[in-house]
């Protein structure tokens, strides 16, 4: 599953939020370095119960609008995983 992504960092809560399709996640780390993609894909993987290696930016990697690969799950269980 290809999911839309909404990242905004260096958040003072870490949150998900999933509506219509896009999940608006905040998180505490701040964009440098890669540090908030690296998180975008922890938080991720933890919150869906899968390994790191199931998850993968395809696009957006400089961007705070991402577009992430979900492998690992069938799509039904991601949606339900995340609240959706």
């Amino acid at each position: 599953m290809i999911l839309e992504v909404k990242v905004k960092p260096n958040s003072k809560v870490e949150q998900f939020d999933f509506d219509k399709g896009v999940l608006t996640l905040k998180i505490k780390e701040k964009p440098v370095e890669g540090k908030a993609n690296k998180a975008v894909v922890d938080k991720l993987a933890k919150r869906l119960k899968v390994a790191k290696s199931c998850i993968e930016i395809v696009k957006g990697e400089k961007s705070r609008s991402k577009l992430v690969r979900i492998d690992c799950l069938d799509d039904d269980e991601i949606l339900l995983r995340l609240g959706g």
